[in-house]
């Protein structure tokens, strides 16, 4: 084995992380070397592990996989990032390639294509699900600056403009103007609106 390629897994689900492991393990050129279950253990995981692959998905708790693949990039640049989400939204595609990412998967395809992509990543190629980049291509980048987002992610939870005021550090009036820009870009009637349009396209 000692030639096989060494894996990093990052999933939270614990059954999803169970049953990929074994499945890529009975590859005869795959080993997972390590198996993590929260976002901010995947880089001491990895420069512990040295995979030649991370497996990473994005919605992970203590840190997002985006996150974590951009300092994998800085701290392990031999290390290939390969993103395999439950969530195939086109800016979380953007995202990911933004953040050194070789390849964007989703979750529901078979075994066998996720073994052949990891080989694929490691001879420096880039994989990703044709659906999903040909949505990418459609939607565009965000339209959001990195403020709106912010007060948007303040505003995900029904939060008060006086509640999302103090917690991204703004006055009430710059929220609310905030608020307004990110609803027109987002071409919907009210904040609740510009939050799901925003998540469902992986601009938040």
């Amino acid at each position: 084995m000692s030639s096989a390629i060494k894996v990093l897994l990052a999933e939270d689900q614990g059954m999803m992380r169970g049953a990929l492991s074994l499945l890529l393990n009975l590859e005869d050129d795959i080993e997972v070397v390590a198996q993590v279950a929260a976002g901010d253990e995947i880089v001491a995981a990895a420069l512990a592990a040295r995979p030649d692959v991370a497996l990473l998905d994005i919605e992970l708790p203590g840190r997002s996989g985006l996150d974590a693949a951009a300092e994998l990039r800085e701290r392990l640049p031999e290390c290939k990032v390969l993103i395999l989400t439950t969530f195939g939204r086109p800016g979380y595609l953007r995202r990911a390639m933004e953040a050194g990412a070789r390849g964007f998967l989703v979750k529901d395809g078979p075994v066998e294509d996720l073994a052949a992509a990891i080989r694929r990543v490691l001879d420096g190629h880039r994989v990703i699900d044709p659906a999903l980049a040909a949505a990418a291509l459609s939607t565009g980048p965000s339209p959001l600056t990195p403020r709106e987002q912010d007060v948007l992610n303040a505003a995900a939870d029904g939060a008060t403009v006086a509640d999302i005021a103090a917690r991204v550090h703004l006055s009430e009036s710059t929220v609310r103007n905030h608020l307004s820009s990110a609803i027109g870009k987002t071409g919907t009637r009210n904040r609740t609106e510009a939050v799901r349009t925003a998540r469902h396209n992986g601009w938040l």
